[in-house]
């Protein structure tokens, strides 16, 4: 790997776990609109963080999660049960990993790694602890530390709190293009997990890297 950088970053939804993996749990209980539940609800919880990040009323991830779900449920005019509710939320705390995301872990194990989430703690620690891969992290960062959600430049420097790091010696990856040009505008190296084959964001900075999935990072090493 680069040998300006010391620590590998990730962020963890839709980069080392697959959300929409709830839409499973979500057919089950909605007769097949597991798809459109899964989407919505992402679409949702992405722009409330944003929102709540403009308006100055910050709330954990986990609340703004379980909003979107509420609207989510109500604006398909489904059913919306604090039990099925609760099946959905608990869903994200046992999301699948992606089938590359071990492997490259622990091809990049000379480094500092550490995920880093707009996802509070009540939500992370659960999920990778069951993943079997908290081992191989040096640090779970949440932005609930800073309450200041990605991609505020505020949140970002909890990475280099919490590793000790200078910015220029950080490679972050994340599959949210938002994300990326949050992490490059605050002067990380950048590697865009580009899985659906989108274009870039027009915000004024590019990605360093782009890969259809985490392997293509290991041209790093």
């Amino acid at each position: 790997m680069n040998n300006e950088i010391k620590a590998c970053v990730f962020d963890v939804y839709g980069t080392l776990f697959d959300v929409h993996s709830v839409k499973k749990k979500a057919d089950e209980l909605y007769d097949g609109r597991g798809e459109e539940i899964s989407r919505i609800w992402r679409q949702k919880q992405l722009e409330y963080s944003f929102l709540r990040q403009i308006m100055g009323n910050y709330e954990t991830f986990l609340t703004v999660t379980r909003n979107a779900l509420s609207y989510t449920l109500r604006s398909l005019h489904l059913e919306n049960s604090p039990e099925k509710e609760e099946l959905l939320i608990n869903e994200y705390k046992k999301l699948e990993c992606y089938p590359e995301t071990e492997e490259v872990l622990r091809s990049l194990s000379d480094k500092k790694l550490a995920v880093f989430s707009n996802g509070s703690h009540d939500m992370l620690d659960p999920l990778i602890e069951q993943s079997g891969l908290a081992p191989l992290f040096d640090a779970i960062i949440s932005v609930d530390h800073a309450k200041q959600f990605k991609p505020s430049p505020a949140s970002y420097t909890l990475v280099l709190k919490e590793l000790g790091v200078e910015r220029e010696n950080v490679l972050f990856m994340s599959s949210n293009g938002w994300d990326i040009s949050g992490a490059r505008n605050f002067g990380f190296q950048t590697a865009w997990i580009n899985r659906g084959g989108m274009p870039t964001e027009e915000l004024g900075v590019k990605p360093h890297s782009i890969y259809e999935d985490l392997k293509g990072i290991l041209e790093w090493r």
